[in-house]
């Protein structure tokens, strides 16, 4: 598994011992994550949307309607930047300039590519395995009219940087400040809380197992 490369985009210059090269460190972010923000020009303009993920290898899968103007964009070749950011807490130091946060995150620069018509169901059932894990096999299969109306894209894991700073101190020793003012972190994590049966679901029908494995996996990393 090859390090990620240093390019003028992907260099962390703030805090630069933060960043990792490692591609497990890029995959362990994706993989953990739920959704993305996704940001293009548009019109001189640029314009960010969150949109859900899933990673297929050393490409990041996203998808959309074909109907949709931001989408189409990108499908022509605008390059994109995404985003995900997982944030792991608030750190308070003895003064709100060295105050911060505690998280991981990945930015990814790249031009997509659009997923095929032959490949474009076994790429959504991967991006549905990432988002709902076994929730393909209580339901339906995807219709053709359905496919029809779905854009996939994948946008290659080539140029992308990770900063990472978990472990990051809230104080230094001997750094002049009161210690008599409280200092430390306030974790945060996303948490899957009970399902919730829509009211037109036929009384008694049991939760489906796949609804406890997506929390499972919730739970596992924390973080979405």
């Amino acid at each position: 598994m090859t390090d990620l490369p240093l390019t003028a985009l992907t260099r962390v210059r703030r805090l630069p011992h933060h960043q990792r090269t490692d591609r497990a460190a890029l995959y362990g972010v994706i993989d953990d994550a739920l959704s993305a923000t996704v940001a293009i020009v548009r019109d001189d303009r640029p314009v960010a949307l969150p949109v859900g993920i899933g990673r297929d290898g050393d490409d990041l899968l996203i998808h959309g309607s074909t109907g949709s103007d931001f989408f189409r964009r990108i499908a022509a070749g605008a390059p994109v930047c995404v985003t995900v950011t997982h944030l792991l807490g608030l750190k308070y130091a003895r003064s709100l300039f060295d105050s911060s946060m505690r998280y991981r995150c990945a930015v990814v620069h790249g031009v997509a590519s659009v997923v095929p018509p032959e490949e474009k169901e076994a790429a959504l059932l991967a991006l549905s395995e990432h988002l709902m894990p076994g929730r393909s096999a209580d339901v339906r299969p995807m219709t053709a009219r359905e496919l029809a109306a779905t854009m996939v894209l994948r946008i290659p894991l080539a140029e992308a940087s990770v900063k990472d700073n978990a472990g990051s101190l809230v104080e230094e020793d001997d750094d002049g400040e009161d210690r008599a003012v409280w200092a430390g972190t306030l974790p945060l994590r996303v948490v899957a809380g009970d399902p919730v049966t829509s009211a037109q679901t036929a009384a008694g029908t049991p939760v489906p197992a796949s609804i406890g494995r997506a929390a499972a996996r919730i739970a596992a990393s924390g973080t979405a």
